[in-house]
């Protein structure tokens, strides 16, 4: 069953989805927060995922981040990685106050961006007993060093030049200043962006995964935001609780998930999706089903009744 629910967040109120199992017995359940990637919406995979965890007995909550979806904040569209962190906490939190929750078992997926989110939030918030990701970036190191790493660095010298121009307009009064996502068809996200792009062109501007409060373009004031962050910084505080980490074979982002596994301390694991790109498992059922099998076997090993 889904349920409309709110919640607050460091002062906005954030909309979400509460996804309970059908014929749930009165017994509290262990819970996931499932936090959406980057520019993405509950509807989308975070929703997917969500639901499909339900299905297997979890309590699940996927919600829209601050200023984006549903929920509150402006300038709309804003990604503040900082607040991000603390949507999931904020998360963490909400799932405490339900009869139909086990606060004792509270864990974290984070999906693409979230993933880097749910790390960093997972680092500091010992309430999350175990996290996981499904093909985690940091979105900082996206940013710096574009998908694959290999961006020339003079790429966010020149955003940030544009965020420092962004700033002093919105100082004057100025409406805010924005930039795309996407180019204006899939052939251009081809050339720009390989296998990637165009993944990313069509699950987010095609009926595959299109959805009209998904943002297409995302403030200049982000850059600055996001370029200081560093969502694997405190990975290994997250020790001695349990790391899943879950990549698509193909995807040209695996190497940021390598690089949080290596850092990580403790029970840990990086599972393998043969044959996936970063963006097929958000909604490919041949690759989504395998990592939901996963999923549903971790966070049943590692959320286990603790009274």
């Amino acid at each position: 069953m889904k349920t409309d629910i709110t919640f607050p967040s460091a002062g906005l109120k954030l909309a979400g989805h509460l996804y309970t199992p059908d014929g749930a017995s009165a017994d509290p359940h262990p819970a996931i927060v499932v936090g959406h990637p980057g520019s993405g919406v509950k509807e989308q995979t975070a929703g997917l995922y969500a639901r499909r965890l339900a299905e297997q007995g979890y309590v699940t909550l996927a919600f829209d981040a601050a200023y984006q979806g549903e929920s509150e904040g402006e300038p709309r569209g804003l990604e503040d990685p900082a607040h991000r962190v603390e949507d999931i906490k904020a998360a963490v939190s909400f799932l405490t106050t339900r009869d139909e929750v086990d606060p004792d078992r509270i864990g974290a997926l984070g999906i693409c961006a979230s993933g880097g989110y749910a790390l960093a939030a997972a680092a500091a918030d010992h309430r999350i007993k175990a996290v996981a990701t499904v093909s985690a970036v940091d979105i900082a190191r996206q940013f710096r060093l574009g998908a694959d790493g290999a961006q020339d660095p003079a790429v966010i010298q020149g955003m940030l030049d544009a965020a420092a121009v962004a700033r002093t307009a919105a100082a004057h009064g100025e409406e805010t200043r924005r930039f795309p996502l996407f180019p204006d068809t899939a052939e251009q996200a081809r050339a720009m962006g390989g296998r990637h792009g165009s993944e990313g062109f069509e699950y987010y501007c095609t009926d595959r995964g299109f959805h009209p409060r998904s943002a297409k373009s995302l403030p200049w004031i982000s850059v600055d935001r996001i370029v200081s962050f560093d969502a694997f910084r405190f990975v290994d505080l997250i020790a001695p609780r349990p790391l899943l980490m879950i990549v698509g074979r193909e995807a040209v982002t695996s190497w940021m998930s390598i690089e949080a596994f290596q850092n990580a301390l403790g029970a840990k694991e990086l599972h393998w999706i043969d044959g996936a790109g970063h963006v097929d498992l958000y909604d490919r059922e041949q690759y989504v089903g395998p990592a939901v099998a996963r999923l549903t076997d971790f966070f049943g090993v590692h959320l286990t009744r603790t009274r």
